[in-house]
């Protein structure tokens, strides 16, 4: 007799939530809580891997090359949340960081049916967005998504390296990888809705990925951002706090010193004497 087929990690059923719509709400969110607080030992497990990504980010960069986030559905807007936060944390272009979502820019607000199976688009924007020198990280939760798959595979014939994040060690995704993350959360509470568990987890290690790399790559003093661009008020304010605590200044003294640097606080802590690492490139 033939053996029915393994399930697959990312649509499997919790037992625990096999009595869902009986539930209050009360304990609908505790059970959701519960199943959440999982999640950051599942990415604790990977950190390895992560580490591994980041040093190849890290090398990217040091020979100019870029990252770039390839995704479907909610694993591609997650990677595009991620690449726009880079500019305004970090000091960087828009072109360093760059995240590809299955359906183009329309997919991050409304779902665009079929896109996630486009395996042409997938091929087609890794060639048009993708250099050898890059890094190209495909987010799949199921690791099934054919444009990622795609854009993985053909990021590897340019000779980019290539990351798998995933959910699902055993997925196409991961084989078509030189690095695979893949993160255990086990089955969701509301079966085979990746954006819960899965969708925390892979907003996890963007951000440990993009952090770390950046960190590495000299982008901050320590646990500073002398590299952000103080576009609004509340990122001026914080701009102002770390050239006064770092020198000493009133509040005064520290916008005015901004304002003679044109509000770079890497510019404005090495205008006093600082000693905050160069401006990489």
């Amino acid at each position: 007799m033939k053996e029915p087929p393994k399930e697959r990690p990312t649509e499997a059923r919790n037992p625990r939530a096999a009595a869902l719509a009986s539930f209050t709400a009360t304990e609908i969110l505790e059970l959701m809580n519960d199943e959440d607080a999982t999640v950051p030992a599942a990415v604790r497990r990977a950190i390895p891997d992560i580490a591994r990504a980041v040093d190849d980010i890290v090398a990217s960069f040091a020979n100019g090359g870029r990252l770039r986030y390839v995704g479907a559905g909610t694993s591609g807007r997650l990677g595009v949340l991620d690449a726009s936060e880079a500019p305004p944390t970090f000091g960087v272009g828009p072109e360093l960081v760059r995240g590809l979502i299955a359906g183009g820019d329309d997919a991050l607000r409304a779902s665009i049916e079929g896109a996630e199976d486009d395996a042409g688009a997938g091929a087609r924007d890794a060639r048009e967005q993708v250099r050898s020198s890059d890094v190209v990280i495909g987010i799949s939760a199921s690791g099934r998504a054919r444009y990622v798959i795609a854009a993985l595979v053909m990021s590897r014939e340019i000779g980019a390296r290539t990351v798998a994040l995933t959910c699902d060690a055993a997925s196409p995704l991961a084989k078509d990888a030189d690095i695979k993350i893949s993160i255990d959360v086990g089955p969701e509470v509301l079966a085979g809705s990746s954006r819960l568990k899965a969708g925390t987890a892979t907003k996890l290690v963007l951000n440990m990925l993009s952090t770390a790399a950046m960190i590495r790559s000299g982008r901050t003093k320590g646990d500073l951002m002398i590299d952000l661009r103080p576009t609004n008020a509340k990122l001026k304010a914080r701009a102002i706090k770390i050239v006064r605590d770092e020198l000493g200044l009133d509040e005064d003294k520290a916008r005015e010193r901004l304002e003679a640097n044109g509000w770079s606080v890497r510019a404005s802590l090495s205008d006093a004497g600082g000693k905050p690492p160069s401006t990489p490139r």
